[in-house]
């Protein structure tokens, strides 16, 4: 199912002129026309999907497109930039190795991938103490779909290789993947079914309100599937569709279960991780161990790394030259990586998106008493995920999601695309150095336009 477009012809709108937001010309710019055609004519059309901003520059939280439009991001590009965008110890520190001319090494050894992982086991907890670089978030899940089914068949033979997930689940584009996530349309796109690969509810409280583990245990059964064939449980540690968080004793209920069944329990910390909730990583907040934890976008805050920490015994599993990736550990992204962790750490960005992420839940609570058109807002940290519904039901309202984002791009409030079931959930997650003023000024802007388009 296609998403509506945003208009790609010059619309005149308000002009707008704060201390952190700029509209002073018609959106797109007419001089962007020729830029957005070209890349029409040569581009995936997938690639349209988003709100037509030319982006020219960034700095710390707020997007400029060429023209002296400026926005607040509310996006962080996707999640990914939670150090802020153009941070200059970031910079410096890949223009350092640059300088070196090693902008390539396969998995030959070199100093900034041994800095790097020795700086992932730091903020790790100390029984993930071992990590494997990567390039996307869809290759470190896809890489530990593999270690789980080599841990399971190793011990009990070629039967016990399935992996369980969840509905409405997104753990990226790849065939694996997408075979893991419980996306209904995305699924139905690869036009085939692995009966290796089972999805059950997601407790989230909202479109399924059966939170109890026993729950979880029923689903099971009524697929068929045994505890004894089961190699790994996979799940985000909140759905990246709607921000929605698993309840705490579900968590560890699903730890212990896992125990006894010898499962790996894989953390999609994709979008998790890296301070976005409050915590290095999302699943602390639960109070439990997994096994394997797969890590991606605000890893860097903006090039394209990722990796899997796990346990040891898991991550050695393979032998020399068994698992690899072609640019595993490049040297310019190593050096992205390990700054963006030491600006976030310099920063205090974690004990950033804790207090603030309180401001935003505050805010989007009191918006949601107030609106029935909001069946949910779900979230910890500097995550939310607005539920838009048709009053009076779940049924999600995707045509008000998308006027609401088009009127926030048009009032300097950038937030990408709405996502979820329906395209009717709108998610905001500004990157972790966003102030509590700049927070607060793009909170009271997107209620007024979210009040204004339900009252239409």
């Amino acid at each position: 199912m296609a998403a509506p477009a945003y208009p790609h012809e010059p619309q005149i709108v308000p002009l707008v002129e704060t201390e952190w937001r700029s509209i002073r010309t018609p959106l797109p710019h007419p001089e962007a026309l020729q830029l957005l055609n070209r890349l029409a004519l040569h581009e995936a059309r997938s690639m349209l999907g988003q709100p037509p901003i030319i982006w020219h520059r960034a700095h710390r939280f707020t997007v400029e497109d060429p023209h002296g439009n400026r926005w607040i991001d509310f996006s962080s590009g996707v999640l990914v930039a939670n150090a802020g965008h153009g941070r200059q110890w970031i910079r410096a520190a890949m223009e350092e190795e640059l300088g070196k001319g090693l902008h390539h090494s396969y998995c030959f050894p070199h100093q900034a991938r041994l800095d790097l992982v020795e700086k992932l086991a730091e903020v790790a907890p100390p029984y993930l103490n071992k990590v494997f670089l990567l390039t996307t978030g869809s290759e470190a899940i896809e890489c530990a779909i593999k270690i789980a089914r080599r841990y399971g068949t190793d011990r009990h033979g070629d039967k016990k290789k399935r992996i369980v997930s969840f509905v409405n689940a997104f753990h990226g584009r790849t065939l694996g993947s997408q075979l893991a996530g419980g996306i209904p349309h995305l699924k139905e796109w690869i036009h085939q079914e692995d009966p290796t690969f089972v999805q059950v509810p997601f407790p989230d409280g909202f479109a399924n309100e059966n939170t109890t583990f026993e729950a979880f245990l029923a689903a099971l059964e009524s697929r068929a599937a045994r505890p004894d064939e089961v190699a790994g449980v996979l799940l985000e540690t909140y759905q990246g569709a709607t921000g929605s968080f698993a309840p705490a004793d579900f968590m560890k209920s699903l730890r212990a279960w896992c125990d006894r069944n010898e499962a790996a329990l894989i953390l999609d910390e994709v979008q998790a991780g890296f301070g976005r909730c409050g915590r290095w990583f999302g699943f602390e907040r639960y109070g439990i161990e997994p096994d394997l934890i797969c890590c991606g976008k605000g890893i860097t805050s903006g090039m394209p790394l990722s990796a899997v920490i796990g346990r040891g015994y898991l991550m050695d599993l393979f032998g020399h030259g068994e698992m690899t990736s072609t640019h595993s550990g490049n040297p310019i992204c190593c050096r992205a990586a390990r700054a963006s962790i030491e600006v976030i750490e310099a920063e205090g960005l974690v004990e950033n998106s804790e207090r603030l992420g309180r401001v935003l839940g505050a805010r989007l609570d009191a918006l949601g008493k107030e609106m029935p058109n909001i069946g949910a807002s779900h979230g910890k940290g500097l995550i939310r995920g607005i539920r838009f519904v048709k009053p009076g039901t779940k049924e999600p309202d995707g045509p008000t999601a998308h006027a609401i984002t088009r009127r926030c791009y048009e009032s300097g409030i950038l937030t990408f695309a709405p996502v979820g079931p329906g395209g009717g959930t709108i998610k905001l997650n500004p990157p972790l150095c966003i102030t509590e003023e700049a927070l607060e000024e793009g909170l009271a802007v997107f209620a007024d336009i979210v009040r204004e388009v339900c009252a239409a």
